[in-house]
């Protein structure tokens, strides 16, 4: 098998199984209005994977989760509004917030993600659903609370020592490989 084929069947391997982690732990969090750790997750795959193999995380959790949810599937108008939320995080992360590694700064962007990933869904809530803005925001903005300051919290604790162990575990992946000669 040529190199590059091993390295796609790794990637899509990798992919897959980084989104099934975003995907089962937003459902085991989903009785928790806002209360997740797909931020955090996220943040951590795109700082150890890059753009490319997170926004293909990020695709597949989307779907998935529209799919699989305890709650039934989001409705088609707002499903562009989800992807574009969490694709949010790969796009800031991989260019103006790139050199950004320290988890204070990190959890101040997933504090302010927390509010703006509930103003994506706003065009779509006001447009094309027809829900008074004032009233629409005065009702997100618990919500928004909630998950800013949960994201706040877990990159803040968790960052560090989350993004060590999935880099280690990451760099064994790929060297085993090299040590098995494959």
């Amino acid at each position: 098998m040529a190199i590059n084929q091993k390295q796609l069947i790794k990637d899509t391997a990798l992919i897959a199984i980084c989104a099934a982690v975003l995907l089962v732990q937003q459902m085991a969090f989903s009785f928790l209005p806002n209360v997740q750790l797909t931020t955090l997750l996220v943040v951590i795959y795109a700082k150890v994977l890059g753009f490319k193999r997170t926004s293909l995380i990020v695709i597949i959790h989307v779907l998935a989760y529209n799919i699989l949810s305890p709650f039934g599937a989001v409705t088609p108008i707002h499903l562009p509004s989800m992807f574009i939320g969490w694709m949010l995080i790969p796009i800031s992360l991989g260019t103006f917030l790139k050199k950004v590694e320290s988890p204070m700064g990190l959890a101040t962007f997933g504090l302010i993600f927390g509010f703006v990933y509930g103003w994506v869904y706003i065009p779509a809530q006001v447009f094309f659903i027809g829900s008074p803005l004032i009233p629409y925001l005065m009702m997100d903005i618990p919500f928004e609370i909630v998950m800013g300051i949960t994201n706040f919290l877990t990159i803040y604790w968790l960052y560090l020592p989350l993004k060590k162990a999935f880099a280690e575990q990451l760099d064994k992946f790929e060297q085993k490989e090299k040590i098995d000669g494959r």
